[in-house]
């Protein structure tokens, strides 16, 4: 499989990232031993490059496939925290969540934050360089779904890598358009940033246009690894073989099972959590006063699952 060098770093990544999000609890919730043996298995087949979170809660199943592998990938992984003394813990918890010595990449997690990130989490990117000067932080990230903080993270020395949305349709995106996030990426390319993608699938609203997105994406740049959620070895499969230029596609996955995230009202309480965690504006309250989930914005990423403080909304 093509790798790429992440922007000025060292570090090579294959083009297709391997990503955890849902096989955790946020959406899938598959037992650790089993969503271990699917990534132990894209490991197998080349993939070289993992991205996750603290909040996916799949540290447990990346520390089952790691264990006894030669091979070791490359790793990044997020935290939402605002203070350095959880940011120390955030990191502390990755390190042996995973039982590995060292992450690659550590984002500011900050989908929804626009430019007064940097102020905000400023304790933040103090605690992750004290790390990146000891060497068990390698690069120093941001993932975002803002034009705007895409941009000024191509002007910032601490910020070494940028994880920015972006599809062919824009869903998701904030504070710009599609051809804005283009540009901003493109930005951030010519000063050095290392890139790489994530909901180019529209977080699997836009699987039906699955060629058409992922050609969308690697049309941008020849530069840029795309991540991918992936639940399946079939999954797993059918991407490497389309990602190595393979044509012989034809059976491999059956069916392509589209998700929805649901707000089941007869359990919602009507605390307007998972609109305050939506990051793409798609959930609003109903005439009945009850979430209600606009599927044309949601991009699937779970958050309002996690928030939710009567389990109202799930995968369905």
């Amino acid at each position: 499989m093509k790798k790429i060098v992440l922007g000025d770093t060292n570090i090579e990544v294959t083009e297709l990232c391997f990503g955890a999000l849902p096989f955790g609890p946020l959406q899938k919730n598959l037992i650790p031993e089993e969503s271990a043996e699917i990534l132990s298995y894209a490991l197998d087949l080349g993939v070289n490059f993992i991205d996750t979170a603290q909040m996916y809660n799949t540290y447990e199943p990346i520390k089952i496939a790691l264990k006894n592998r030669k091979d070791r990938p490359i790793i990044a992984t997020k935290t939402h925290c605002l203070t350095y003394e959880d940011t120390k813990d955030a990191v502390e918890e990755a390190l042996t969540g995973m039982g590995v010595d060292y992450i690659d990449i550590f984002h500011l997690h900050s989908a929804r934050y626009s430019t007064d990130v940097f102020d905000i989490k400023k304790d933040v990117l103090r605690c992750l360089k004290e790390y990146k000067e000891k060497g068990i932080i390698k690069s120093i990230g941001i993932s975002t779904h803002s034009v705007k903080v895409v941009e000024k993270a191509a002007y910032r020395n601490d910020i070494d890598i940028v994880f920015p949305l972006i599809n062919k349709v824009g869903r998701g995106i904030l504070e710009g358009s599609v051809n804005e996030m283009k540009e901003a990426i493109a930005l951030c390319e010519r000063e050095g940033k290392g890139i790489y993608l994530m909901k180019v699938l529209g977080g699997g609203t836009l699987i039906d246009d699955f060629k058409e997105s992922i050609e969308f994406a690697r049309e941008l740049s020849d530069n840029y690894p795309i991540a991918i959620g992936m639940v399946s070895k079939e999954e797993v499969l059918y991407n490497v073989k389309y990602f190595n230029g393979d044509k012989d596609l034809d059976g491999i996955i059956s069916v392509r099972n589209k998700k929805e995230i649901k707000v089941f009202e007869g359990v919602c309480i009507s605390c307007g959590s998972c609109i305050k965690a939506c990051h793409s504006n798609a959930i609003s309250f109903n005439d009945k006063e009850k979430a209600f989930i606009d599927q044309s914005k949601c991009i699937q990423c779970g958050y309002c699952i996690a928030a939710c403080p009567s389990f109202a909304v799930r995968v369905v």
